[in-house]
Formats: C-alpha cells, sequence, structure tokens
C-alpha cells in the first residue's frame, strides 16, 4: 500500500460508535467497522480515520483515555466465537435479560452497552480459565509478558478501579489504595484468598486486552486487503485520571491543566471564549519524559502503529508549547464570571499560560521550535513506516507549519479558515503535504450551518452565514437565486476538496451523508457529545436510493481528481 505524499488519496472520518449494524449490541464495534471498510472501499475510498480507541473514563470522551495503550473493549466484536472462548450458550444467557431491540435503537447508551460487553467478556474468561487450549493459553501468556510494561500495571489499576466503584477518580479512592507503593503494600497484607482474587481479576483485564490486540490487528490486515489505509489518532495529551499518571507521576505536572487559548470561533460555549478550552489533560514534565528516554511516548506510538498504517496526533501543537490552566476542568464555572484580578487573587496569582513559554520573542519561539522538533523526532524515528499526520489548528505560531513540513509531517488545511493576506488561498495552492477537510469531529456539519444560515431565528445565523459564503468561494459557487444544497451546493464543496492539490482529502461522514448530527461540543460536557449515532446500518446505507446516488456522485469526483487506486496507478 503506497501512502506516500505524492499520490493523492481521499478518506472519511467516523466515530467508531456512531455506526451501525444490524447485529451490533448499541455501539459501533470492529464488526460494523470491517462492513464500513467494505462499503468505503466500494465507494472509492482509500483512507478509513477513526477518533482515538483507547480506553475511556465515565465521561464517554475518546480525548481522556484512562490508558494511553489499553484498548476500549466497547469496540469489541462479542457474539458466539468471538472471541474463541464465547460460546452460544454463554452469548444466549448474556444477552437474555437485555432488550436488543431497544439497545439498538437512538444514541449510545453507554451504562447498558457496557454492562453487556463486561457480561460477556466475563463469561468469555472463564471459561478460557476452565478449559484453555495450549495455543491460546501460549498467546495469551505471550502477550502479556511482551506488553507487561504498561500491561501489568494497566491491569493493577483497573482492579483498584473496580474496587472503588468502578470510578477511576484514584485521588478519591479508599486512603490505602491511592498510591501505587501504597496500594502494592496494602495488597501483600491481605488473605491469601483475597491475593489470589485480585490476581485473577487482573489477568482478566490482560485477557481483555489480549482480545482487543487480536481483533483490532486482524481488521488492520482486513482493511489492508481492500486497499484501505486506517488511520488513527493520539491524543496529545492523557486522562489526569488514567492509569498513566497513577503509575509515573514523575513524567507529568499534575497542578497544571492543559488546553487551548481562548478561542472565538467556538461561539457555542463562554469560557471558551474567555477564557480558553480547560482540557484537564496534566501538563508533560518533558525533562523528566527526557531523562527516560521518552519511553513513555515511545510506547504509545508502538501501540498506534501496530493497529494503523497512518495515525494523526491531536494537537501536535503542544509538543512546541501548551496553554496551561492552574485550575482543573470542574472549576471552569467558578473562574467563569472573575476578572482577571479576581482570577489571581483565588489562583494566588498563577494565570494561564503558555508553558514552558509563550511565543512573545525571538529566542521563546526558537527555543519552543527546538524543543517540539526533538520531540516529534523522537515520534518519527519510533513510528517507522508508519505515517504521521499533525492537528495543527488553533492558534499557530509562525514556525510550526515549516517545521512540520520540514519533518514530513502533513498538517491540516481547513479551506474556509485558509487566507494569507486577506485572499482565501484556492485548493491547487495548497502545499502536497497536507490533509484537507471541512470539517472535524469538533465542527457543525456544514447541512447544520445551511439550516442555520436560513432560519432568522438561529442564534449563531450570522456565523453560519460567513462559514457558508467562504465554502462556497473555495468551491467556485457564485451567489445566485434558487441555490439548493442537494443540486448545487454539496456537488461543488465535494469536487473542490477533491481537486485540491492536498495529499488526503478527508470527508466527515455526516458531511458526506448531509447529515446535521454533530457528534461534540469543544469545551462542554454536553449529554449528547459522543452520543450520536447514523441514523441507517451499513446495509441500510447501500440500499438507501438516496445515498447510492449520492455516493455514485462521489466515486465519479474521486475518479475525476485522480483519488481512486486506478486513476493513480
Amino acid at each position: 500500500m503506497n501512502l506516500g505524499p505524492e499520490d493523492k488519496i481521499a478518506g472519511v472520518l467516523t466515530p467508531l460508535f456512531a455506526l451501525r449494524s444490524e447485529k451490533g449490541l448499541g455501539i459501533g464495534d470492529v464488526a460494523t467497522l470491517r462492513e464500513f471498510i467494505e462499503w468505503a472501499s466500494e465507494i472509492a475510498f482509500r483512507v478509513v480515520q477513526l477518533l482515538p480507541i483507547n480506553e475511556v473514563g465515565r465521561d464517554n470522551s475518546p480525548y481522556n483515555a484512562i490508558s494511553a495503550m489499553a484498548i476500549e473493549p466497547v469496540t469489541l466484536q462479542l457474539a458466539p466465537g468471538s472471541p474463541e472462548e464465547l460460546t452460544y450458550e454463554a452469548f444466549e444467557s448474556a444477552t437474555a435479560n437485555e432488550n436488543l431491540t431497544t439497545l439498538r435503537r437512538g444514541q449510545v447508551k453507554y451504562e447498558r452497552v457496557r454492562k453487556l460487553k463486561r457480561e460477556l467478556l466475563e463469561r468469555a474468561f472463564r471459561n478460557f480459565q476452565l478449559n484453555p487450549t495450549a495455543n491460546r493459553e501460549s498467546a495469551f501468556e505471550q502477550f502479556c509478558k511482551g506488553e507487561s510494561s504498561w500491561l501489568r500495571p494497566y491491569s493493577f489499576f483497573r482492579v483498584l478501579m473496580e474496587l472503588n466503584s468502578e470510578s477511576e477518580k484514584w485521588d478519591e479512592w479508599q486512603p490505602e489504595h491511592r498510591d501505587p507503593q501504597t496500594a502494592r503494600s496494602w495488597l501483600t497484607e491481605q488473605s491469601t484468598e483475597m491475593r489470589t482474587q485480585f490476581s485473577t481479576r487482573e489477568k482478566f483485564f490482560s485477557y481483555v486486552q489480549w482480545i482487543a490486540d487480536e481483533q483490532w490487528r486482524e481488521l488492520r490486515r482486513f482493511a489492508g486487503e481492500h486497499g484501505v489505509a486506517l488511520m488513527g489518532d493520539i491524543p496529545f495529551g492523557i486522562s489526569y485520571y488514567s492509569a498513566d499518571v497513577f503509575t509515573e507521576r514523575e513524567i507529568f505536572h499534575l497542578d497544571w491543566s492543559g488546553g487551548a487559548p481562548p478561542e472565538p470561533y467556538f461561539k457555542d460555549d463562554e469560557f471558551t471564549i474567555k477564557w480558553g478550552q480547560n482540557w484537564g489533560i496534566p501538563v508533560y514534565n518533558w525533562p523528566a519524559m527526557r531523562a527516560q528516554d521518552f519511553a513513555w511516548w515511545r510506547q504509545r506510538v508502538r501501540g498506534i502503529k501496530r493497529i494503523f498504517h497512518i495515525f494523526r496526533i491531536d494537537h501536535v501543537l503542544g509538543f512546541y508549547r501548551i496553554y496551561a490552566f492552574p485550575w482543573r476542568p470542574d472549576r471552569n464555572a467558578e473562574f467563569l464570571p472573575l476578572t482577571q484580578a479576581q482570577m489571581l487573587e483565588k489562583t494566588g496569582g498563577r494565570f494561564p499560560h503558555f508553558t514552558p513559554r509563550d511565543d512573545e520573542s525571538t529566542e521563546n519561539s526558537e527555543a519552543n521550535r527546538r524543543e517540539g522538533e526533538e520531540y516529534l523526532r523522537m515520534v518519527l524515528a519510533e513510528s517507522g513506516a508508519t505515517r504521521v499526520v499533525g492537528e495543527d489548528l488553533g492558534t499557530v505560531p509562525r514556525y510550526v507549519r515549516p517545521n512540520l513540513r520540514s519533518l514530513g509531517i502533513a498538517g491540516f488545511k481547513i479551506p474556509q479558515w485558509e487566507f494569507l493576506h486577506g485572499r482565501m488561498t484556492p485548493g491547487n495552492e495548497f502545499e502536497r503535504l497536507s490533509v484537507t477537510t471541512y470539517a472535524t469531529h469538533d465542527h457543525k456539519p456544514i447541512r447544520e450551518l445551511w439550516t442555520e444560515a436560513l432560519d432568522e431565528k438561529a442564534p449563531t445565523r450570522e456565523q453560519a452565514q460567513e462559514d457558508l459564503l467562504k465554502i462556497a468561494q473555495f468551491s467556485g459557487i457564485g451567489p445566485r437565486e434558487g441555490l439548493e444544497y442537494e443540486r448545487d451546493f454539496y456537488p461543488a464543496m465535494m469536487s473542490a476538496l477533491f481537486s485540491s492539490n492536498s495529499w488526503i482529502a478527508m470527508v466527515m461522514i455526516t458531511d458526506l451523508l448531509a447529515r446535521k448530527d454533530r457528534f461534540n461540543v469543544p469545551g462542554t460536557a454536553a449529554a449528547t457529545n459522543w452520543t450520536r449515532r447514523l441514523p441507517k446500518t451499513i446495509s441500510q446505507l447501500r440500499e438507501s436510493p438516496t445515498i447510492r446516488r449520492r455516493m455514485k456522485l462521489i466515486r465519479e469526483l474521486l475518479e475525476k481528481s485522480g483519488r481512486t487506486r486506478e486513476s493513480s496507478s
């Protein structure tokens, strides 16, 4: 599979949880993704991009993982024979008390999905323990040995979570569990029965990760056979409440909370406009990481390249400098109404700022560029043949994009944001080493902008109209009466995107299907974040006359723009 930037390709970005299948268990999984890859390949897409697949906490955010390495168990295909230890009888018994029809409808019902999938995995694990085959047992032992550097502390953390009502908030656990050394000392003092039980639970969580590793690596092979590259996502940060932070506190500054500076574009959230986005991720202690030869980051890269052909680093700007808050996100409401002086009084003089330094002076900019390049060279060295993409949106220092290009890392182009000296940059002037897309999971779908632009009562009507005018300008659509979305706007904007000079042209699944569903509103804890699903299963997408007609158009545009395998060979 040639993934060099000399070969223009196109892809579709979809959150895995949003995909549906007839036999699914309330959330998109590996089996559903297999169907989606086949469908995408038929249309002539050559990349399927996903959000992060690491295990998440109770906020369900893919960007707030409780492990930099462990895979989210709800992504697994659980059916009779998958995994091998899950029998038909065990599957039927576990699902008997769950109404699968209602589970499959509407939004993701995380609590029910997790409970059901956990029960299925528990039953598979019990069967694995009772009836182990030599091959399976050997494969499991090899996996545990090979991944022990992260798997052992992760499994230990997960059992402690279980003992503390499945809460990942380790600083609120029982006092004897809040520190790894204290917790291990506590465990040695327990009865033999308790220690055996603890060990069995550690083995269970390791078993789940073994199954995840098997299924995802097989999916990578499947995608490759269909000429589709899987594109993964590494969030720049990790959750404060993660196994990583719990275990290796010395490589993080836990008294600072990473995020992004004030951003007027996201008008949905007052806090983001005034103070910025406070993601709650601990700030890295880069000198401590350097002393360990960046072992933690190298481990992350090895993990993602096992599964993905390309990976995107979310907020690659963080390698150069990151915006840090002296308070955690749960206090954002407390700080929202405060003036600068009131904020400083409450924090003891500490204030949100870029760390390790701002870019206000030439010396600072050069130091940030030099250190960021050092860290990214380490990532590239570890990634090997796996292609790396950097999400470089937001407040971008001047040196970042030239530096990324010099390293061979593709940055992003959002056409409606690309202006230079007051002139919109046409797609044929985009750098080849770039990824162009109209929207990510954080943005409003274009069909939603269209609806808002026509709605006189919509509070963000002016912004929607402004965004659409820019997309129309990029697409070569002049203002005229009777303009229709499906007939006029959709074909023109897709054609302009695919015709750009960018290496990868990426379409958000909602924009591809002309849907209005939004998956996430940045900086908020809205109940709808990370729960919305596509209205149709993959087979229904195939059968829908409207979607078939639209995908026929997409394939024609891909062929015309030279982004299909046939047109590039």
